[in-house]
């Protein structure tokens, strides 16, 4: 029975407290100690000295419940071991007795065997219920177990759904932010256009206003012109001191200058007013054949007399050298021109700014600077200008 016993603590243990996984080191321990056990049965029946052996079955007993409650790491499985100091504290009290009080013992042994029974009864009963128990608690430790899993995967597939939702969001959010972008660009376009289509219309008008007494000024200062030489023809007819004849044509020789500076002027003032009313109307899309020297003058003109109207200050030398040999292209006449008005307006703020530059440090006054238009069949392999590396440029 005492063999019983050991074997079912070694092995209760073993299986409660998992010590193949948990607790190697125990492992180990129990293993050689039920080499022991063995090892004690086997001489117990060779031997075949019963009383002797009974005391170390008893103390073998002790240590192992000794080892039990001296280590923590039997803590859970304390309640189970309890059971078993009824049954050795009964026998060991029987072989005390049988080995000191012979007779006693002999009177009592029914008594003694009684206790035993029952200490037994009462080890498998509380053994039982802590079998029962112990099954509770692996069940429950399984439906917690099974419960955290489940919990896990579902946390895992709802972290899923929230960083896939999130990534939707997102992506909404981009495609959101570039959609108000957009609409903020058309908008500011539409804005722009708008401003423009008036700013065409109001140019349109006023060109219209001023291309009627301009055509006046030009056609008679034309006629003044005609009426100046036939005077001056009219007055060789008439007999008349030589002195007085040559002061009358000195005075008609300069009314007849006045007049054709006025008719150039003119011409000039009709050609900028015919640029501010081709400028303000929209590309038909067609190619037509143009005058690009004209054009490039006509426009550079434009942006000029547009900075003058600006900045009353300003002024600068206007430097032109055409190449005849360009003549007549096939372009498109409004979009070549705003290119012309582009580069000559931001030429004209370049040469503005760097007039100020040249002038702030050294206190000196630059009134005229100068614009260069050099529009020959050749390629400009670099510029050099305001807030442009300082490069020689050079014509191939």
């Amino acid at each position: 029975m005492h063999f019983i016993v050991a074997f079912f603590l070694i092995q209760f243990a073993q299986s409660a407290m998992q010590t193949a996984d948990r607790l190697p080191k125990w492992e180990s321990f129990f293993k050689y100690a039920r080499y022991y056990v063995f090892a004690l049965l086997a001489i117990y029946y060779i031997a075949r000295q019963p009383e002797s052996f009974t005391w170390v079955w008893n103390l073998s007993l002790l240590g192992l419940l000794w080892i039990f409650y001296k280590e923590d790491d039997f803590k859970p499985i304390r309640t189970t071991i309890q059971s078993i100091v009824p049954f050795v504290g009964v026998s060991m009290l029987s072989d005390f007795f049988e080995l000191v009080f012979p007779k006693f013992h002999a009177t009592y042994e029914d008594v003694f065997g009684m206790a035993i029974l029952f200490a037994w009864i009462f080890c498998f009963v509380i053994w039982f219920y802590a079998r029962k128990q112990q099954k509770i608690l692996m069940q429950e430790r399984r439906d917690r177990l099974r419960d955290e899993e489940i919990a896990r995967e579902q946390k895992q597939s709802l972290e899923y759904l929230v960083a896939e939702r999130t990534r939707e969001l997102t992506r909404q959010k981009e495609e959101l932010q570039k959609a108000i972008e957009e609409l903020k660009a058309t908008q500011n376009q539409l804005i722009q256009s708008e401003k423009m289509a008036s700013l065409g219309e109001l140019t349109a008008g006023i060109a219209h206003e001023i291309q009627n007494p301009l055509n006046f000024v030009n056609n008679f200062s034309e006629v003044s012109a005609e009426l100046c030489q036939e005077l001056e023809e009219e007055i060789d007819k008439v007999d008349i001191p030589a002195d007085d004849k040559d002061y009358i044509k000195g005075i008609i020789s300069d009314l007849s200058q006045n007049q054709q500076k006025i008719t150039h002027h003119g011409k000039r003032a009709d050609s900028i007013v015919k640029g501010m009313l081709q400028h303000s109307r929209a590309s038909s899309g067609e190619k037509e054949p143009v005058e690009v020297n004209a054009l490039a003058d006509e426009y550079m003109r434009l942006a000029y007399h547009g900075l003058r109207a600006k900045d009353k200050e300003f002024n600068a030398t206007l430097v032109t050298d055409f190449d005849p040999a360009i003549g007549t292209v096939n372009v498109l006449p409004q979009d070549l021109g705003r290119v012309f008005l582009n580069l000559f307006t931001n030429a004209f703020y370049a040469v503005s700014e760097k007039k100020e530059s040249l002038r702030k440090p050294a206190g000196r006054a630059i009134t005229n600077p100068k614009l260069k238009l050099l529009p020959k069949n050749s390629i400009i392999n670099c510029i050099s200008g305001c807030r442009i590396m300082e490069l020689a440029c050079r014509s191939t």
